[in-house]
Formats: structure tokens, sequence, C-alpha cells
């Protein structure tokens, strides 16, 4: 269950906001791993190995590239991220730091001649020169530690970002000598978020660089103050792309849910403000609807684009581009002379990115090739956006990060075999810039991956990856994977995983199987959109369809289903409906009794969406309630509650998984992490306990210390063992 704006960002960062940075203990270096791969197959032990290369930064002359590359201890059981630099035809690789410590965010400074950067929870500056960083030079003494930080265009000043304390308090807070105990206590909803209890709350501040070390005491807290309780950047994912300098330095662009409690519970209302630091003033550039989210201001200062979903509560809405021209009263805030948004485009915008004469604008999506394009539109008619990526080719590229003077287009790409690398795009030509774990990946025999055109039930075309093990010989057997996705929005698209890793699956044996069901995203707003109020509906059978298709095929001997969140709930709905067209299940996080997951869940929008939908919201007296019938619970319509009279509700509860369990006849294996407030892990559990009882043969794994994910590295090795060694129980 993830937010689809946060989703499309291809990669997220282990480090979300400071708790993995902050948490994270120093040690010796973990530099890239030297496995030798007897034969030619991928193991979970050589993925987990491969170096993870994230956050590239070009030069301000344009001739160089500063990137981190994480590599992974797996008898450590931790990962440390280190710089490096190259030209940008990828020559001239140099590796700047050998921590045992990880550093982030690394930046240029102004002339090229120093390197900012995150180390132990706070900012810090170096010297840099002939691939080389000098003496280290730390800027701030924050004492809840800085998460992540955005300098001004001139770098005379900063925002970082840091934390106050939230409304959920702790027995310390009502008597400071009871330290030793442990409790949370709470008095409205969003006291827990994603895998962490909201005893703190995300602030940007505003800060001088110059001789004063930064503190809070000396910087401006953008919300006004830590009695403010609201989050900015917006959690649970959100960083410093929700912050944005204006070209001159004097405004600041930010993206706030200006909610809190039952409220931001219930709501997705994400609003575009700027704010003034030598004034204090903030003034909003949207009031009202869905989620707006990462500002970015023209170069020449004149117009401010974002993303934009138009419907408050709904999470998988369209990502659209907007675009507003800006009035500058004077003396006043900049303010929306008219809002216009991306037409000609049924696909999803993310990571916008202006051209520097403040002409295009430039992002990447999802489209109907099922892969991941970079496309640009100008920004005049904002209009029809062209295709800068060649079609039929089998990437997924990230948003540029640098525009060369020949046009090039400094990038990110992936692909299901190859984690994300550096590349060059011009003309539509791709060239690789970085090639971070060649010499482990060049040892694996290659393999063949299709794209097949599946008929549904209602006879529309189904996009679906099959990939085979190496050296596949159809006139043998073997067994299949089918992969149900999570979100439920969301695309199998040429990404690259730690976790469901397509590539590994094949090389272990076996045939996998990628059917983009109905909700996937990449296929225009009407194939995504149907899934809301119809889990039990057309992308079930969507699946049953691909499974059908792949299991026809001669050389396919059993075929398992396996998803995790939304891929979750769909493996334990269809253990009760697949009449033995699946011989093993496989759950991880999944939803289990929709009834019991609404009254535990945490952002309470994603329910109440797609579980009937929702009206239309109103406020009245600074209380958020809804147009419509007038049934309304604690100031809010629940249109789609266990409650509620709605006929998608109704039909929605009383189909849940947990209702079919008598039908259950399929082994089934059950994984959870105890700090999945997402999916709390008792729905795991309980799905593993009815299993039992039903005299299904099943298997459940808990991880006490993971979330919605599994990150910690012996943690994750655990997880594939585990994986493997129920597929090949049932299907080998």
């Amino acid at each position: 269950m993830n937010r689809i704006a946060l989703a499309a960002f291809a990669a997220l960062s282990l480090m979300t906001f400071m708790r993995c940075s902050e948490s994270e203990t120093a040690g010796s270096y973990i530099g890239p791993a030297d496995l030798k791969v007897a034969d030619g197959k991928m193991t979970p032990e050589l993925l987990l190995s491969l170096g993870r290369l994230s956050d590239p930064q070009l030069s301000p002359d344009g001739k160089t590239i500063l990137y981190g590359v994480s590599y992974t201890s797996i008898a450590e059981n931790r990962s440390c991220r280190n710089l490096f630099i190259c030209n940008v035809d990828g020559s001239g690789k140099t590796q700047l730091t050998k921590d045992g410590k990880s550093i982030s965010a690394a930046r240029w400074a102004l002339d090229g001649k120093a390197i900012f950067f995150l180390q132990g929870g706070q900012l810090w500056k170096a010297p840099y020169k002939d691939g080389k960083l000098g003496k280290r030079t730390k800027l701030s003494d924050v004492a809840e530690g800085i998460g992540d930080y955005l300098l001004s265009p001139d770098q005379s000043k900063v925002i970082f970002v840091s934390t106050v304390p939230s409304n959920v308090k702790t027995p310390a807070d009502s008597d400071p000598a009871l330290d030793k105990a442990n409790a949370f206590v709470a008095e409205d909803l969003m006291y827990r978020h994603w895998d962490h209890w909201v005893t703190e709350l995300p602030h940007s501040y505003v800060a001088t660089l110059g001789s004063e070390i930064i503190t809070k005491d000396n910087s401006i807290d953008i919300l006004g103050g830590p009695d403010v309780k609201f989050e900015l950047p917006i959690e649970p994912f959100g960083g410093a792309e929700q912050l944005c300098w204006s070209p001159d330095g004097r405004f600041i662009a930010y993206s706030c849910k200006k909610l809190s409690g039952k409220q931001y519970a219930f709501s997705t209302n994400t609003n575009i403000y700027i704010f003034c630091p030598e004034t204090g003033k903030t003034t909003a550039i949207t009031c009202s609807g869905g989620y707006d989210t990462d500002p970015v201001w023209s170069p020449d200062g004149s117009r401010l684009a974002w993303l934009s979903m138009a419907r408050d509560g709904y999470e998988a809405d369209q990502s659209r581009l907007a675009l507003a021209d800006l009035d500058f009263p004077e003396g006043e805030n900049p303010s929306a002379a008219g809002i216009r948004y991306l037409k000609g485009f049924d696909c999803n915008v993310a990571g916008p990115v202006w051209s520097a004469d403040s002409k295009s604008i430039y992002f990447n999506a999802l489209y109907s090739d099922a892969v991941q394009g970079i496309f640009r539109v100008c920004a005049k008619s904002l209009e029809t956006p062209e295709l800068l990526t060649a079609k039929g080719v089998w990437y997924d590229f990230g948003s540029p990060f640098g525009i060369l003077e020949d046009g090039t287009l400094l990038a990110t790409w992936a692909s299901m075999d190859f984690p994300t690398e550096l590349v060059a795009v011009k003309d539509g030509l791709a060239k690789s810039i970085t090639n971070e774990n060649e010499h482990l990946l060049g040892q694996l025999t290659p393999h063949r991956t299709e794209k097949r055109m599946v008929k549904t039930v209602d006879g529309k075309e189904m996009v679906t990856w099959v990939l085979f093990p190496p050296e596949f010989d159809e006139t043998k057997t073997y067994p299949a994977i089918e992969i149900l996705l999570g979100g439920p929005q969301g695309t199998l698209s040429q990404e690259w995983s730690y976790r469901w890793n397509y590539y590994l699956m094949c090389n272990q044996g076996y045939v996998v199987v990628l059917p983009n069901r109905r909700g996937t995203t990449a296929f225009g707003q009407e194939w995504c959109e149907q899934i809301s109020g119809d889990y039990i509906g057309l992308n079930m059978q969507d699946y049953i369809s691909a499974g059908k298709m792949i299991k026809a095929e001669p050389y396919i001997g059993k075929l398992a289903a396996c998803g995790a969140s939304y891929g979750g709930y769909s493996v334990y709905y269809m253990a009760g409906i697949n009449n033995g067209l699946y011989d093993c299940f496989i759950a991880h996080a999944g939803i289990f009794d929709e009834k019991y997951m609404y009254y535990e869940t945490e952002e309470m929008w994603f329910p109440n969406w797609d579980n009937g939908g929702l009206t239309e919201y109103a406020f009245e007296d600074g209380q958020m309630g809804h147009k419509g019938d007038g049934k309304t619970f604690g100031g809010m319509q629940q249109a789609g509650s266990p409650w509620s009279d709605n006929p998608k509700a109704r039909r929605h509860y009383a189909n849940s998984p947990a209702s079919n369990i008598q039908k259950w006849n399929t082994p089934i294996l059950c994984i959870h992490g105890m700090m999945d407030f997402r999916i709390p892990y008792d729905q795991g559990m309980a799905a593993f306990n009815a299993a039992q009882m039903m005299g299904v043969p099943s298997k459940l794994i808990v991880f006490p210390e993971e979330n919605h994910w599994i990150l910690k590295p012996q943690n994750a090795l655990f997880w594939h063992r585990s994986y493997f060694d129920w597929l090949d129980r049932w299907c080998k």
C-alpha cells in the first residue's frame, strides 16, 4: 500500500527521513563484493551484495558527476554509502570517501571546489580538488539531527529538515522521573505512521551558511515553531524535493498537508505554499483538492510547476503536471495568476525538471509500453509531451539530473536485468555511463524475457512480461511463478527490486509471469481506476487469465502465485477462488480481513476510498466533513467503512479474503513485519491461523524489527531463502 506519486520515483532510499541514518552504527569500511559465480546463476547472496548507486549530481561546469554507492556486508548486517565521481562519459571514476559510516545528500559548491554532505545527522563541507576531498568542516550542531537539506541558489542559506515533538506523549512527558517507563499516549488519530510511533514530526528550517554553527536557535522554522503540529516534508517518505528555492533566493515554495489527527488520516489534501524568510509571510498557491507535491521553480523565476492530483482522499488519482504563472505584488509573496494542467497525456507524471531557458519541462512517466520513459513538454502550451527515450526499449529511465549543451540528457536507468546506473540519452539513444556491478552481473548466464499480450475475460489486451530461466529448453518442464502486484495501483515495468527480484527468480529455475492487471498505472486512468471498489472483480480475473495462459504452455508444470501488500491480499483472496489453478501461495504483508484492517491501519483515506468511494469534502468551522447525504461519524462520512450502507462497501467487506477460508486447500506461506503499521502483522498471523485450522499446509514468518519491507541484510537473506525453500517444496 504505497502512494502512487511516491512510488513513481522508482528507487526509494532506505534512509527514510532521519530514522535510518541516525540509528546507523559506525563500523569499518564496506567495499564492493568480490564473489565468484560457479554456475552462472544469481543467488540471494549475490543480489544483496550488489552496489546500489543513487543521487547523481552534475558539477557546475557540466563535466563531472558526483554520486553515492552503498555496499552491504551480510556478516555485519549493515550497509554503508560512500561517494564517487566520474566524467560525464563514464571515464575517470574515482572513489572520494572510504568511511565506515554512511555519507548522503552530497552537493557541489557553486564553484565546484567543495562538496556539502550529510553524515551522522549533521551537515558538513569539504574542499574538493583533482578527485580528492580535503579536511572536513562541520557546519551544524542540531541536537535532533538533520535528515535532509537544500542549499539556496547562491549557497548563502540552507533549508534543513529536523524534528519537533508531536501530540503523542510518553510517560516522561508527564513525569521526567518515569524515564524508564515505555508507553505511547494518544487522543487523536495518526499516532503511528508506516513503521514508527509518531512522537515527533519533521519541520523545515532556514539558516544562514557562514561562520556560525547552524542550530535551531539561529534558524527559522518555516511552519512557525514546534507548537505547529504539521509535517514539512510530508511523512513517511518526503524529503527536500518537497521544497524549492526561488532563483533569486527570496522565496521558498513547499508542499504541505496542513492537517493533523483525524483530518490528516482521512485526507490527501496537500497544497503548495510560498514562504518568505525575510518577512515570515506564507501564501497558498493551491488551496483545495488532492495531493499537490514536488514544486519546482522555473529558472527565470516567473513560473512554478508541481505534481497535482485532483481528488482528495484518492492516492491513485492521476498525477498531473501543474503550472502556475506567478504575479509578484510589491512587498508581497508571489501569487498564482492562473493554474494550468498538462493536456493530452493519460499517464502519471513524476520528477519534473525545468530546462535552463525555462521553455520546457522534462519528466518521467510509466506509459503503455510498460516501461518508464523521459518526456519533454513545452511550458507555454503544456500539451502532448514528446517521448525522448526510444519506444520498444525495455528500460526504466529516471528524470534528468543534468542537460548538457548538446542536448544530451544525463539520467538513471534500470531494468529487470540490472539495478540503477547512470545513462546518457540523446536522440532517443541511450549510452551507459556507469556499470557498477559488471564484475558480478557479467558472470551470470543470460536469460530471455518476452512481452506478451494476454486476452482478458472482457476482451481487452493485458501487457504481461515472461522471464525464462537461463539456458531455457522448451522440451523440458519448469515450474512457474505468477507475481500478484501490490499497490493496488502500480506497474510491473522494467524496475529492479532487491526483494521481488525477477532476475533472481528465473535464475532459480522458474518461469516468471508478470501480468499488468486492472489497476496498473501505465495504461491510462480508466484501466488504473477500475480496481477501486472492485478488488474482488476484474483484476482477479486478469490474474487467472495470465495463469491459464502460462499453464497452457507444454513446458510448464506447477504454478505458484506470490505477492506483497495488495498482492498479499490477492494471494489470500485467490486461495479461495482459484479452483486448482495454483499449486502454492506466498503472501507478504497481505490484507486478510478487510473489516479489521479498516480499524487498525493508519492513513484512513486509503481504505475509505478503495473500499467504497468517497464523497466530496467540505470544511465548516475548521472541521472536516462531507457534502452528500449528511451521514457522518466523528465529523467524517465513512463511505468506505464497514458500517456504511454504500453498496460498494457492503460488497467489498462481504467478500474479504477471510470470508473464503473454508475453500482454502493450497499450501501457503505467510510473511509479515511487526513494525508494519500500514498493514499490521496480525493480518498475517490471522491468515496463518486460518490456514492451520483448515488443515492447509502453511508456514508463518514474522520479522519483529521490519516494516512493510524487509531491510536488514540478514533478514533479507533469510526472506529470500525461505521464499525459495517454500516454492521448491511445493513446485519442484
